[in-house]
């Protein structure tokens, strides 16, 4: 089967590693398309073995790029077309219609409480149009329970999202000493510092400064950023502004996110807006103790299920609170392990998905987009 994929951009973010992840593991033919911002993981997809093409795209209303997105679908005879954040769903859906393609899935990765992608989710019309490119395919793929209950309360049916978890490899996150070792003496990090990090891009929306003031009062602690984004400014000023220039290390984008956590002693994300929480899962199973103030993978895990984290306020106390009971844990060098979020089991998922839907005549499925 041929897949292609459509997804705004790819930047190093979870929602992007999430679909370099599916693609290693996915049994069908697959292709990508992004929107815009032909970043580090379209060059490490690319190096992976799957075709990128970057559509270039000038901005949210660049509507000549839809027709371009049209030649692109029908040129590669693809089955289905599964797209991947808000933009790319609005324009990739559409596109498949007009191309002819009625298997049409997407994937829900950022729509929180009171967020989408990190921006206001009541910003005017940005529902409407939501829903209005969700009846245009057939499923969407909620990557937690959490996720399935807002895309309810936003008015999609519930007969047409499925759940299947994000997935990671566990195994690639192992501690390992030596790449400890190597990370802090590239950084300047002294060998016997307590160092709390966190991973992911920097945006208003993740509230990083929360966490820098958090550490600004517990002398000693290092705290390394781990990402890039257009936070990154103002959390600049900040250090500068609190003298803990010493303290804090930004990195920028990384595709080393195994050997940063190694470095770590404690991982925080202080987020309160996260739909699945990858980089935190990651983290525990690096063995890190974890502070989080949201992380829908473990909290819809049974109770007692993941030790070595805690949910904590949003606010800085919390957090600092959250740091300080964890700054002297013991790592965990065997971590549990969350089998229903092996990235395999997921893309073996999505793949049966894909196949679930090819069994179902054409006609049948453009008569159920029609009567949604």
């Amino acid at each position: 089967m041929r897949v292609l994929h459509v997804i705004t951009g790819l930047a190093a973010g979870g929602a992007e590693q999430g679909l370099r992840d599916l693609l290693k593991h996915s049994r069908h033919d697959a292709e990508v398309v992004t929107l815009t911002n032909d970043g580090v993981l379209a060059q490490e997809i690319r190096a992976d073995g799957t075709p990128v093409t970057d559509l270039g795209m000038r901005g949210n209303t660049d509507l000549a790029a839809l027709p371009r997105l049209v030649k692109h679908i029908r040129g590669g005879n693809f089955d289905v077309v599964h797209t991947h954040l808000y933009r790319a769903c609005l324009y990739g859906r559409a596109a498949a219609r007009w191309a002819g393609v009625r298997r049409i899935v997407a994937t829900e990765h950022s729509l929180g409480e009171n967020m989408i992608e990190g921006r206001p989710a009541d910003r005017p019309g940005v529902r409407e149009l939501y829903l209005a490119a969700e009846r245009l395919g057939q499923l969407t793929i909620a990557v937690s329970p959490t996720v399935v209950e807002l895309l309810v309360r936003w008015g999609v049916p519930e007969s047409r999202i499925r759940m299947i978890p994000n997935g990671t490899d566990a195994a690639s996150f192992r501690f390992d000493p030596a790449s400890r070792h190597r990370v802090r003496a590239q950084l300047g990090i002294g060998a016997d510092s307590r160092v709390v990090g966190t991973v992911g891009r920097l945006t208003p929306a993740k509230h990083v400064e929360r966490l820098v003031e958090a550490v600004r009062d517990l002398p000693g602690v290092v705290l390394l950023l781990v990402g890039g984004g257009p936070a990154r400014p103002e959390l600049e000023r900040l250090v500068r502004e609190w003298g803990i220039g010493d303290r804090v290390v930004f990195t920028g984008e990384s595709r080393e996110i195994s050997a940063m956590l190694s470095a770590m002693d404690v991982y925080v994300s202080a987020s309160p807006g996260e739909t699945f929480g990858i980089s935190i899962l990651e983290a525990v199973a690096s063995g890190l103790p974890a502070v989080y103030v949201t992380c829908p993978a473990i909290d819809d895990l049974p109770s007692g299920t993941c030790h070595g984290v805690r949910r904590v306020g949003s606010d800085t106390a919390g957090l600092r609170a959250g740091i300080v009971e964890f700054l002297d844990a013991p790592r965990q060098l065997a971590p549990p392990e969350f089998p229903m979020y092996g990235v395999a089991h997921a893309a073996a998922q999505v793949d049966e998905l894909y196949d679930s839907l090819r069994r179902t005549p054409s006609a049948a499925m453009s008569d159920v987009v029609g009567r949604a």
